[in-house]
């Protein structure tokens, strides 16, 4: 007796025909189609109603809901379809590392630097901003403040006098706004200068990067120095950074220094998920009219002649100061500010820069 395949009834969409509809819609960041990247999971359609799993490379995409209204069109665009339900989530993928010898840290999938060519261009608020953007999008992060002569973090995250503890010979990280984070003010007085030379410095990095409790994280992000001395090269040399942010304002100046600090993280094989111009414009917290005080435009231009993503530009806001001040983040203490919108977006798409970095 023959097994016969059992036969929809006419006019019923199958799970075979979705797929093949979804063949067709591309990531538009990685220009390729959802279904060979495996992004498309766990179809089921009865009769007319079909239901699935969209699972984006990273929480923070900047073309979720394009993405997930595309999945929708081309589904409801089947013949016999009456609903259609994509439930929209993320698997962060773990950054390969091209070099070897370095050491990754247990757990950590992701490790972005963000860095700037000179001192004074915001690198701490910026940082601080960008952890708690891509937290509230869902993703697991930490922070750590490896900026080890100016240890701001504790301040801009109302931690200051919090001292390490530690559990079975590891430092148990604080907590503060979902995330985990580590800053070498943790360990100093207030107002305490930090006098090491570099053994010492090397030491302290390397207990904060290997020897702390993180537990699962998608992105750890690094609050570096600013320049390119013995912490970065450390940093870079011996733990897999996955790419870097690099953070400046539009004089010239400044853009010279990001030139210097590009061009290190490109000879020791970091990848540049691109660059922020903060203090952009200055934004009159009363008219809301907008003053380049700085310049404008710099970083722009910057990025096209070097090849590097444009993170977008953050306004020099009241706003973000008084949060910077008081130890609450801007774009949690008011997601809808200027500055917010913009630091959220640069958050975005350096995680899309991440996410196509590991794709291909």
């Amino acid at each position: 007796m023959g097994i016969f395949k059992k036969r929809e009834p006419a006019g019923t969409v199958t799970a075979d025909a979705v797929l093949a509809a979804l063949g067709k819609v591309m990531d538009p960041e990685l220009g390729r189609d959802l279904v060979s990247m495996n992004m498309i999971r766990n179809v089921a359609a009865s009769g007319g109603n079909v239901s699935l799993d969209l699972v984006l490379t990273t929480p923070a995409c900047p073309k979720k809901s394009e993405i997930a209204q595309a999945v929708e069109g081309a589904v409801r665009a089947l013949p016999g379809v009456s609903s259609v339900d994509v439930r929209v989530s993320a698997d962060v993928k773990a950054a390969r590392d091209p070099m070897e010898g370095r050491r990754p840290i247990p757990g950590v999938r992701n490790i972005i630097a963000v860095a700037s060519g000179k001192g004074g261009v915001g690198k701490s608020t910026m940082s601080v901003n960008i952890a708690v953007a891509l937290q509230r999008t869902g993703a697991r992060v930490g922070l750590l403040d490896a900026d080890i002569y100016g240890p701001s973090i504790p301040t801009l995250l109302s931690l200051a006098g919090h001292r390490l503890m530690g559990e079975n010979g590891m430092i148990l990280p604080a907590e503060s706004h979902g995330m985990k984070v580590l800053s070498i003010g943790f360990m100093l007085e207030d107002d305490s200068p930090v006098i090491w030379r570099g053994p010492m410095l090397m030491k302290a990095l390397e207990q904060f990067l290997h020897g702390t409790k993180w537990g699962e994280l998608d992105y750890l992000v690094i609050d570096l120095p600013p320049g390119t001395g013995d912490v970065q090269l450390t940093l870079v040399q011996t733990t897999p950074v996955a790419g870097a942010v690099v953070v400046t304002t539009p004089q010239d100046l400044a853009l010279i220094d990001v030139k210097k600090a590009v061009r290190m993280f490109e000879k020791v094989g970091v990848p540049i998920l691109g660059v922020i111009e903060n203090m952009s414009y200055f934004l009159c917290p009363r008219c809301a009219g907008r003053s380049e005080i700085f310049g404008h435009g710099g970083a722009e231009q910057a990025c096209r002649e070097m090849g590097l993503r444009f993170l977008g530009e953050v306004p020099l806001q009241m706003e973000l100061r008084e949060s910077s001040d008081e130890g609450r983040p801007l774009v949690s203490r008011n997601p809808d500010a200027p500055a917010s919108r913009a630091i959220v977006k640069a958050a975005s798409e350096a995680a899309a820069a991440l996410a196509v970095l590991e794709a291909i």
